[in-house]
């Protein structure tokens, strides 16, 4: 048996594993002798098969099994003992040329192996990168205010439907009637929304809702009906209004400050102010430090100048997800995987030479902030502390949930710990010039 060493380059070795005949002769001869001892054959008794007859039906797999089990122990030794750090696993070679599998015959095999970048990063005070700190402006905060009214406004009676309006329809079609169907005017597509704005009670139209409404779900549950029954129905329906709603927002008053901050937690209009300035500020240093976090990886990244072997990675990547993955796919996807993966190198190479650890606390803590949101996207604040650490406990229970949050917390303690190694200069920029970049 021989393993020869192609250095192709700095991060490219080929190896070629030549396998002769005496290499996996015994091996071989082991795996029929286990098959003989299991098979179970009309006519003979269990591990009385003849050797002959069992060669015929398990030779090839017998073969196969012998040289895979050599090659794979080969491949791993030649790693081990050249102490090599690979990137994904070894992949064979384009230049690898078919076998004959033949028992008796010799047998080479080639592999692409991609090596680890050797990576040094120094990081001092002379290191800068700014942190941005977004200006507060009457206008932003004119705005905040609109968007709470809209979000603490309700729906009142109207005149005439306008594009923000709903409208209250029955549907009739024949002996057929859907009644109280609630209509979102900005909903409605076609010529069809024409009859809707400005629409008053009373007022009857004919409507084709395949084309008003192309959304089949949403048709379905207007109509009150299953989905399946949609392509049987006639589309054209008589609409009367019943009612229009219009949307209102809430007016600045004790009672509105009182819904969105609490009892009399703020009383006047300059409080108020305060308090909008407040959140804008905590929604901007929420953006500003997104941003930061992503300037210092991406300073970070560059500083290393890591390089990898990129033909290689992109052949694993395709090796290893061909079932799901076309060619196509890999290439569309790849820089944006290639950014991520020399992040995922540097953030490793630091958390190794900074000496940080994830501890099981770190994973609870990201695991209780992930369980948190998902309940706040669903509307659902104040939580109960138990309801939290259980949903968090069921999210540590899934494998690929937790390698999501390890990344998490490794990308949290490394950019913390490089936030105190590095300069951040302040500074200020207005919303708009924070926005472009």
């Amino acid at each position: 048996m021989e393993v020869i060493k192609n250095q192709v380059d700095d991060l490219n070795i080929e190896v070629t594993i030549n396998i002769k005949g005496e290499d996996y002769a015994e091996r071989e001869k082991k795996r029929l002798a286990a098959y003989r001892r299991n098979a179970d054959f009309k006519g003979f008794r269990k591990g009385m098969v003849p050797p002959q007859l069992v060669k015929k039906i398990y030779g090839d797999q017998a073969l196969y099994e012998a040289i895979n089990s050599i090659v794979s122990e080969e491949l791993d030794k030649f790693i081990k003992d050249n102490d090599l750090h690979i990137l994904g696993e070894p992949i064979p070679s384009e230049s690898q040329k078919d076998n004959e599998w033949v028992d008796g015959n010799d047998f080479e095999f080639k592999f692409d192996l991609g090596l680890s970048p050797a990576i040094d990063l120094e990081l001092t005070k002379d290191d800068k990168i700014p942190s941005y700190k977004i200006t507060v402006t009457e206008a932003a905060k004119a705005k905040m205010k609109e968007n709470i009214f809209r979000q603490y406004g309700q729906l009142e009676e109207g005149e005439a439907a306008g594009e923000d309006d709903y409208v209250v329809v029955d549907f009739k079609q024949g002996e057929k009637v859907v009644e109280g169907a609630y209509v979102a005017v900005n909903k409605v597509e076609g010529a069809a929304k024409d009859s809707f704005v400005g629409a008053k009670v009373d007022d009857k139209f004919e409507v084709d809702v395949n084309e008003a409404f192309t959304n089949e779900t949403d048709r379905a549950s207007m109509l009150k009906m299953k989905k399946e029954e949609l392509a049987e129905m006639d589309p054209k329906w008589e609409a009367t209004v019943v009612n229009v709603k219009t949307f209102v927002p809430a007016t600045e008053s004790q009672e509105t400050y009182d819904k969105i901050f609490g009892k009399d937690a703020v009383k006047t209009p300059e409080e108020f102010d305060a308090k909008i300035a407040e959140r804008l500020e905590a929604e901007y240093k929420q953006q500003t430090d997104y941003k930061l976090s992503q300037d210092l990886r991406k300073y970070l990244v560059e500083k290393a100048g890591v390089q990898v072997p990129e033909d290689f990675l992109k052949r694993w990547l395709y090796e290893s997800n061909k079932e799901k993955l076309s060619k196509e796919e890999v290439d569309r996807e790849f820089d944006s995987f290639l950014g991520d993966f020399r992040w995922q190198l540097v953030r490793g190479y630091l958390m190794k030479k900074l000496d940080l650890k994830v501890e099981d606390k770190d994973m609870l803590d990201a695991a209780k902030a992930y369980a948190s949101y998902q309940y706040a996207m669903y509307g659902m604040g104040n939580v109960p502390e138990q309801f939290i650490t259980d949903a968090a406990m069921n999210i540590l229970k899934d494998e690929r949930q937790i390698r999501n949050i390890e990344e998490s917390v490794e990308n949290e303690k490394v950019i913390a710990a490089v936030k105190e190694m590095v300069s951040l200069p302040s500074k200020r920029i207005s919303e708009e010039k924070f926005r472009a970049l």
